[in-house]
Order: structure tokens, then sequence, then C-alpha cells
């Protein structure tokens, strides 16, 4: 016997809000995250924009005596998991441990305390580098610090593939609460690349908008897309068996109801232009749902020029005539790309979507593009019926994920 998975918590710390509530309504204003980056020095690069948090003091969530250990991924992932266990209302110590499960997805971890350390050896000598470097810097070490603060001694893991990182995570963790492997997951997805060495990165290769206009450069499908803005973000989820929610009379969000993950097998960066798998993805996520009730879908959406128009042919290729009657829309529009944190952080997009029944907008959509002709719910946001919404996510390595959520009735 399997059990149905439903979403009881939720935290973001974003570009565009550090509560739900202020994430929620600036999605629905179609805010604009995207800034100068007066995080770096940005003078000797192209890209002088991204997308980051403001207004962000680690001591609200985490103990002084630990911050010195921590990278900014890790702060940030801890805030949003601190907001989403606050949001289920859910009593730790009433809990089995062993019967909680940790799931977290980040694509580059501590990149911002490998560039410093690295910096320091170069210049001070090995002996001037951190003791904590190793586990500031691990991908893995988010995971690691929910379960030392929380008491979870359940399964722990960190999934890594690139851009699709944490919504393997949820996938993941969907399958445990399911298979009643765990009641409850903490899935949380974090990232913090607002580095030198990672823009430089992504911007020798091609990747990032070289266009300087905050309110232009992050345009998902529209004609004139030329890369994605940078941004950092973190974003939890809770998830729980109904049978437990229920005992504990939880508020219940939405329902999670197909996921499936692919690879491309074609190239270490650039989409399979014929996208055979990530159309076997969404296909095998909604091969026992019913596709007249799917009515929403938050794109992955990177606003770079092959990836819009491979996910919109994706689309086409599985929903056939559906695709034209459903909204589609880019978080990313509105906070830039969150890379590993962008699977959890737009799947709470797509989730307060169901719930409230309203579609967040794509915006800077100004001219359509030929190849992307379906409804990108552009620069304003719609109120209307949403019983199944699909999440997806791709990443670098050619990695494919799709998750599917689905209205709760009580």
């Amino acid at each position: 016997m399997t059990n149905k998975v439903v979403i009881t918590g939720m935290g973001v710390i974003t570009p565009i809000g550090n509560s739900i509530k202020e994430f929620w309504e600036s999605l629905v204003e179609g805010k604009n995250g995207i800034t100068y980056n007066d995080r770096i020095d940005t003078t000797n690069f192209q890209a002088k924009i991204a997308g980051l948090i403001k207004n962000f003091n680690p001591l609200d969530y985490i103990d002084k005596k630990h911050i010195r250990k921590m990278d900014r991924f890790v702060q940030i992932g801890l805030a949003s998991v601190d907001q989403a266990l606050k949001d289920s209302s859910i009593n730790l110590n009433a809990v089995d441990p062993f019967r909680i499960g940790v799931f977290v997805g980040s694509g580059i971890g501590g990149i911002e305390t490998f560039e410093e350390q690295v910096k320091t050896l170069i210049e001070r000598g090995s002996d001037k580098v951190s003791p904590y470097f190793v586990p500031k810097m691990i991908v893995n070490i988010l995971s690691g610090w929910i379960g030392i603060i929380y008491n979870i001694r359940g399964p722990n893991l960190t999934y890594v593939s690139a851009c699709s990182s944490s919504l393997h995570a949820i996938g993941e963790a969907y399958l445990s609460v399911k298979n009643g492997i765990v009641d409850i997951a903490i899935v949380c997805g974090s990232e913090a690349p607002i580095v030198k060495s990672a823009i430089a990165g992504f911007e020798n290769m091609g990747a990032l908008s070289k266009n300087n206009d905050p309110n232009r450069a992050s345009r998902p499908f529209d004609l004139n897309r030329d890369g994605f803005v940078i941004a950092e973000g973190a974003g939890a989820i809770i998830l729980e068996s109904l049978k437990n929610a229920q005992k504990r009379e939880a508020k219940i969000y939405a329902e999670i109801v197909g996921y499936s993950h692919t690879c491309d097998a074609y190239h270490i960066t650039a989409p399979d232009p014929e996208a055979k798998s990530i159309i076997h993805a969404i296909s095998k996520t909604i091969e026992n749902l019913d596709i007249q009730e799917i009515d929403y879908i938050n794109a992955h959406g990177t606003s770079t020029p092959y990836n819009d128009k491979t996910e919109t042919y994706a689309i086409k290729s599985v929903l056939k005539d559906r695709a034209y009657k459903i909204n589609i829309s880019s978080t990313k529009s509105m906070i830039g790309h969150t890379l590993g944190a962008a699977g959890v952080i737009e799947s709470i997009t797509t989730v307060l979507s169901i719930y409230h029944q309203i579609v967040t907008p794509t915006i800077n959509y100004h001219t359509p593009d030929p190849e992307c002709d379906l409804n990108y719910t552009p620069n304003k946001s719609i109120r209307r019926e949403i019983n199944i919404a699909l999440k997806n996510s791709f990443g670098f390595g050619g990695h494919n994920v799709v998750v599917a959520f689905k209205r709760f009735n009580y």
C-alpha cells in the first residue's frame, strides 16, 4: 500500500521576498527582483546585474555560535527550513526522529567559501586556510546541519544535478513518503553563487544575458532573450503522508501526484533539440493523470535561446492541443536563475498558484517568438481554475525532472 503525499509547510529566501507572504505578493504583482550587482566588483565583467537577496540577517534564524561555520548557501537554506517547519506547525519533539527525512538539492554548494579559501591559500599560505573550509564548502553540509539542528535521524541526502538538483530532491522525498520509508520529509533547495568565479564561468560559456537593463534582461520565451540572469535564493517544502497530516489536522497546500526524471545523453550543457528525454519525463509524470485537468506549467524557462524553444516543443509534443489551453509562466523572469535552488523555489510558486488559483506572470515578455507560441501569461497574473500543475527543471549534464502537483480537496 502506498501513501498519498501532501505539502503542509513552505519557506523562502529570495530576491523578491524573505517569507511566503512577501514572496507570493511579489509574484502576483509581477515584481522584478533583478538589480545591479553590488555584491562584487563587476568592473571586469560584462554581466553587471543579478538576483540578490535583500535584508537577510542570519541571526534571525541561526545561533550566532554556528554562523561562522556556515557558507551563505547553508545560512539561507536553514532560514527557509525554519520558516517551513513553523508554517507546517509540526512538533518535532512528538515525532520519531527516524521517521523524518531530509532531502536537499544544490548545484554548487559552498562556492563562496571555496573562492575565499583558495584566495587565502594563494595569498597567505596553507596555514591560514580555515579548518572549517571543507565542512563549509561541501554540498551535503546543509542537509547535515538540518539533521543536527532539528535532531532528524532518518534518511539524509543531497542531490547534485545542476539546475534540476532541488526538483530531484522533491521527487525523491515524494517517493520516500509515498513508499512509507518516512512519514515526513523536509526538502530544501539553496544556492548562493554571487561570486566572481561562478559569474566568470557562466559568462565565458555565453550563458548569461548581455543585457544590463535589470527590467528587461530576464525575459523567458521572448524573441530577444539572450541568456539567464544569475541569482541566489533558497526554498523549503514539508512533505507528509496524507494520513500523518490529517492525524494532526495540518493545513494542506496541495498533493504531489507524479514524478519522473531522465537524461538527455546528448551534451554537457546544450539541450537535445529533439527533446526526446524531456518528452519522456513529462509523459511518465502524467501517465496516470487526466490531461484535461492540467491547467498550468511552471516552466524551467531560463531565458536562454535554446532552452525555451526546446521546452516549448516538448510541452506541445506531449500535451498536443491541450498545450494551447493551459497557462505557462517562468518565475525566473522575476528572480533570475537560482541554479540548484530553482526546483524548490519554483515549486513553491506552483503550489501557491494552485492554492490561490492564480497564475503568476512571465514578466519582461514583449516580443513573441514564432518558435515559442504558447500562452506564457505575459506580464500580468490571471485568476483561473488550476487542478493540476506541472513543474519542469533541467540541468547541465542533460538532467530533466518533472513533478506534478494537484489541488487538494478536503
